[in-house]
């Protein structure tokens, strides 16, 4: 413990020139970050060496997001450090508490495909594979979300405004990256002609390194984030006129790619920018792969053998030509022999079936922006269509759905079919997913290709997810069946002998029950919000979405509001609290009138004496990675309603269940999986299929449902009548017209099977025997949801790459 005591003394002297008594608490997070990053900094360099001395093939993992998280505790647990520093701590008077809260979350991403990243990250290094993920430092990220009179009011999250402890800047290795200019032709040697891109401007893109430590062992891989910088810092001539706004104007536009993630792409510049962005991040990590490959080969044959990038998602699938444009345009390699590199580099993982996620992109703005990527994804294209017309020949309505370029007029770039194009492998996340994948959104390209297509189902850390969001059940569950679940968490199917012990369950309860008080402390003190403990906890926190159907939710809330109000309920109720927590996009009109709704009817049911005593709505705000820790390990319902057929897999729905919530859900993305591991009888299933909703999709008349269902047309009525908005009637007037109008995620043919779902979770709630057994039997059979599990499947099925045990020096 000694030298744990030095090493925080030494950084609160030396590097911030403190003692322990001018110290502030954040001088003593940044002591204690300080130390932490002793520990993992020989272990990092060592890493890397013995990955260049067994010549280790590595994986390049590309992603807009990463949502990190905080990961000053995340570090210590992977290190096995907690006891340690917690005494050292305690020595000095440190709250340990109050020293880690002062990290900011590092908003670096939107919701499940940041967070998953995040997750791969952790099992790479876990599992000792060679991984790297590559990805932007933005400057302000994700917004912070405040509610004013009821409304999501965005502010920017200036993560970064004490610095951060755990980034490395790497000046030395930065990037030109140009945009605009203009190609042509010039000879090489040996009467070859080959494409110059040239004029234009140029940003330059700076490292930035975050370690990634496994856990419980000596490996620590690298998280690489780009940052631009102008290569105009100051244009003196103006300044001394007196025109200091145009002095620093270059540079405040160059910078602007890394300011902010996912800027607002309704207008031209935004699309502009964002596209940017894209490339931005593509061809800095493009480089600095090849740069690490070229240091001990010279020739491109051996590239796929020694290197895997994996696309997460579409906004990295310019890479494909970025990469193309490299070894053609720069390395002199002829065309056939470079796209045999770069479709063998590739793999690309999908996480939507939504068409306006499916990135298009205008050709004009690429002729613009990109002009050498254009020529090189028409080459591309054009090239594919002969293969396709040799494989469906005639058939040009196969040859529109498989085109990469398509239109009559202004030409759209299909960034989704250039990523299937050029990968070897496309994989979804889940079974049902890539089931949806293979029959409609690549229907055609899996006629073509069939193997290339294949499931990875998504998963999640149980480092985070379970030993630092839920320390106490981890206790237990360690005091039961033993450690080894830590690193293989199939391990938790040991518990499902405990499911029938009484005193187990009962301290499995008094856990949740503790979790719950917990959550509830932290509300009142920083959201003014509070709970009340003794109600089930009944949760939908998840990005604002109208296929997520918050909508729904809150009209099975309307239906509870009104049989209280009525009497309808006698005096069976099943008293219950239902949180909501998520963010909407900032242009997404309807989905923030859904926040709205959501915060009128919260105030109708706290202002009724009849209701508040046995129902309560809360809607916590910023919802992010460390308040999902605090939120889950306390849930006894999660709700996962989705539309069936349109969430690809997520993760919150495994996260609920690793910390013994039950799930309410459809037949969508994982909670398939997630049913077919717990039981039929541990899940709460209602809703039309996937098959049903397609096969409807044609003839669905939501006013049917409307006009037949009694306590659904009074919950309408009611908010279209201004019930709930007496202030306006017509507030939520877009919101009834959608669900009367088109309701394209089904919500109201869904609604009386979820009313009759959620009766038959307020009768099992009330035994609390038979609840907390089901509860157990979720956490005990949810193994297959680990992060590990996935990544050793990409690992052996796409990536073809080894672990390499790392070992001090």
């Amino acid at each position: 413990m000694k030298v744990f005591q030095e090493s925080l003394l030494d950084h609160l002297t030396y590097d911030l020139a403190k003692d322990k008594y001018s110290a502030t608490t954040r001088d003593k997070f940044n002591a204690l970050s300080l130390s932490v990053r002793e520990h993992l900094v020989e272990r990092w360099i060592n890493t890397q060496q013995q990955y260049y001395e067994v010549k280790a093939k590595r994986v390049y993992y590309l992603s807009l997001e990463f949502l990190l998280g905080r990961l000053l505790r995340n570090y210590i647990l992977n290190c096995g450090l907690t006891a340690e520093y917690s005494k050292a701590l305690d020595v000095f008077g440190i709250n340990y508490e109050e020293a880690a809260e002062q990290e900011w979350d590092a908003g670096l991403g939107n919701g499940g495909l940041g967070r998953l990243a995040a997750c791969f990250l952790d099992s790479l290094a876990t599992l000792e594979y060679p991984g790297y993920g590559y990805g932007i430092r933005y400057e302000f990220g994700i917004f912070s979300q405040k509610i004013m009179d009821g409304y999501q009011v965005e502010s920017p999250d200036n993560w970064l405004r004490y610095g951060n402890p755990w980034e490395f800047p790497r000046p030395e290795l930065i990037y030109p990256v140009r945009f605009y200019g203009r190609t042509h032709t010039v000879s090489s040697p040996g009467g070859r002609y080959r494409m110059e891109w040239v004029d234009g401007d140029e940003v330059m893109a700076m490292a930035y390194d975050y370690p990634v430590p496994g856990f419980h062992n000596e490996t620590v891989n690298t998280l690489r984030l780009w940052a631009a910088k102008s290569t105009r810092e100051f244009n003196l001539d103006y300044f001394n006129s007196g025109d200091y706004v145009r002095a620093v104007e270059s540079k405040s536009h160059s910078e602007s790619i890394s300011k902010v993630l996912y800027p607002n792409d309704h207008s031209l510049a935004g699309k502009e920018l964002r596209l940017k962005q894209q490339y931005f991040f593509v061809s800095a990590t493009i480089r600095d792969i090849i740069r690490r490959y070229k240091k001990f080969h010279k020739s491109y044959r051996e590239f796929p053998n020694e290197v895997a990038i994996q696309l997460n998602d579409t906004h990295p699938s310019i890479a494909i030509a970025e990469l193309m444009h490299i070894l053609v345009d720069e390395e002199g390699i002829a065309w056939d022999d470079a796209w045999g590199i770069t479709n063998n580099t590739f793999g690309y993982t999908n996480h939507t079936v939504l068409p306006e996620a499916l990135e298009t992109w205008s050709e004009g703005l690429f002729a613009y922006l990109l002009p050498r990527h254009l020529q090189i994804i028409q080459e591309i294209n054009r090239r594919f269509l002969i293969q396709v017309d040799g494989r469906f020949p005639g058939d040009g309505g196969r040859k529109e759905s498989l085109a990469i370029i398509t239109g009559n007029g202004e030409n759209m770039i299909h960034m989704a079919r250039l990523a299937v194009v050029g990968s070897h492998t496309v994989n979804g996340v889940s079974e049902l997913h890539s089931k949806i994948l293979k029959e409609t959104v690549f229907d055609s390209f899996y006629l073509m290709t069939p193997e290339k297509f294949t499931n990875v189902t998504n998963g999640i850390t149980p480092r985070r997810w379970l030993m630092h969001a839920n320390p106490k059940l981890s206790a237990l569950i360690r005091d039961a069946i033993g450690e080894g679940w830590e690193k293989n968490l199939e391990e938790l199917r040991l518990l499902e002998s405990y499911a029938e012990d009484t005193d187990f369950r009962n301290r499995f309860a008094k856990i949740k029950r503790e979790n719950k008080h917990t959550l509830d402390n932290y509300l009142k003190q920083h959201c003014q919000i509070s709970l009340n403990p003794n109600f089930m906890l009944d949760c939908q926190a998840k990005r604002f979405h109208e296929y997520k159907r918050q909508l729904l939710n809150i009209l099975h809330v309307i239906t509870l509001y009104n049989r209280l109000r009525e009497g309808r309920e006698g005096g069976s109720f099943t008293p219950r609290t239902v949180l909501f927590a998520g963010k909407s996009a900032p242009g997404y009109y309807i989905s923030k009138l859904i926040i709205k709704l959501i915060h009128n009817i919260t105030a109708a049911i706290a202002d009724d004496p009849m209701v508040n005593k046995q129902l309560q709505v809360v809607f916590v705000p910023n919802y992010g990675v460390t308040l999902a820790q605090r939120i889950m390990p306390a849930a006894e319902l999660s709700e996962q309603i989705s539309t069936a057929g349109y969430e690809a897999s997520g993760t919150g729905n495994m996260k609920f269940t690793l910390n013994g919530a039950l799930t309410i859900g459809t037949l969508d993305g994982a909670n398939v999986e997630i049913r077919e591991e717990v039981g039929e009888e541990n899940f709460f299933l209602f809703g039309l299929k996937a098959e049903q909703i397609m096969q409807m999709s044609h003839s669905y008349n939501a006013q049917w449902y409307y006009e037949q269902n009694h306590e659904l047309k009074q919950a309408i009525d009611q908010i279209a009548n201004g019930y709930f908005s007496p202030e306006n009637s017509k507030l939520f007037s877009p919101l009834v017209e959608s669900l009367l109008g088109y309701d394209r995620f089904f919500v109201l043919a869904d609604f009386a099977l979820y009313i009759a779902c959620q009766e038959r979770v307020s009768e099992i709630y009330k035994d609390e025997a038979a609840w907390n057994k089901m509860a157990v039997l979720n956490v005990a059979r949810s193994g297959k949801f680990s992060s590990d599990r996935a990544i050793r499947e990409y690992a052996e099925n796409i990536w073809k790459i080894s672990a390499v045990h790392s070992s001090s020096s």
